[in-house]
């Protein structure tokens, strides 16, 4: 049997959500109990301060202090990676640097988003990041939601700095990503309804947000999978489909539902976010609450 691929950060994370307070600020003992929750089922890495975390609304401090509270919570059980992503490279050089003072495990990238930097200027962008600090990197490719997808020739350049080791794939073309093995890199999903099918091209592992409601399902579909019981591996992902049309099909998923798949977890006892989003109304979590208890994850 071949060895599996090698996961920097873990097989199982998720971008995990950020808890907030009814006047807005930041709840770091709930953000807390959120990272305690997902290292409880099933995860070995979490992802502080990226979309889900709503980090486009948070500040440096707010970010340095997330990164702290998780830190302490599961640090010592998990492997915790840093959104450092933002379109203003010394505003992602400052969040670097910061992640490394706290002890981050790893830094997430994403591509500058809204102003669409040609290739030049990615490639730019990351290098600066990436060489401010020693804390190894996994780049994020999610054209969807920046504009900008990151070129093969930018990859075979940035796979030649140390500290850049993995890649959160959302473009979803799974032949790029083997050529994305070939280079290197670790591969790792960044869309869950793909998660079983990067398992099958190479990749190491996930970065979720159905991870949020579905944490152990993840883990025991990914181990199936490396101890090649695939026939099980695709019955878990099968089941898990419903939750996962419910958590990614919203207009507004990620944090919104997020949030609101913990409250009905009673992990929170709340589901605020931060404007531009809003939190769910009572017939979206009808729906949500509909799509988790087909999948099998509440009674």
């Amino acid at each position: 049997m071949s060895s599996l691929p090698a996961a920097p950060f873990g097989r199982v994370l998720t971008a995990m959500a950020t808890a907030f307070h009814e006047d807005g600020s930041v709840d770091l003992e709930s953000t807390a109990r959120i990272a305690t929750h997902l290292v409880d089922h099933g995860h070995d890495g979490v992802v502080v301060s990226g979309t889900t975390g709503e980090s486009p609304t948070t500040s440096v401090a707010e970010d340095g202090e997330i990164l702290a509270a998780v830190k302490d919570a599961v640090g010592d059980r998990a492997k915790i990676v840093a959104g450092v992503g933002t379109n203003a490279t010394a505003h992602s050089v400052e969040l670097a640097r910061q992640a490394e003072k706290i002890g981050a495990d790893g830094l997430l990238l994403v591509t500058p988003y809204y102003n669409k930097p040609g290739q030049a200027g990615v490639l730019h962008h990351f290098r600066q990041v990436v060489q401010a600090t020693d804390v190894p990197v996994m780049l994020y490719d999610v054209p969807g939601r920046t504009g900008t997808e990151i070129a093969l020739e930018t990859y075979r350049a940035a796979i030649e700095w140390d500290p850049v080791v993995a890649v959160k794939d959302a473009v979803g073309d799974f032949a790029r990503g083997v050529r994305l093995t070939e280079m290197g890199y670790a591969v790792y999903s960044g869309d869950d309804v793909a998660n079983l099918g990067w398992l099958a091209h190479g990749g190491c592992g996930f970065v979720s947000v159905v991870g949020h409601v579905a944490g152990d399902q993840l883990r025991a579909m990914a181990d199936a999978f490396f101890a090649g019981d695939h026939a099980t591996a695709l019955e878990i992902y099968t089941r898990l489909l419903p939750a996962i049309d419910a958590v990614m099909g919203a207009a507004n998923y990620g944090a919104t539902t997020a949030k609101a798949g913990l409250e009905l977890l009673e992990v929170l006892d709340n589901r605020r976010v931060r404007s531009p989003l809003v939190a769910l109304d009572d017939d979206e979590v009808a729906a949500l609450r509909a799509g988790l208890t087909a999948a099998g994850l509440l009674g």
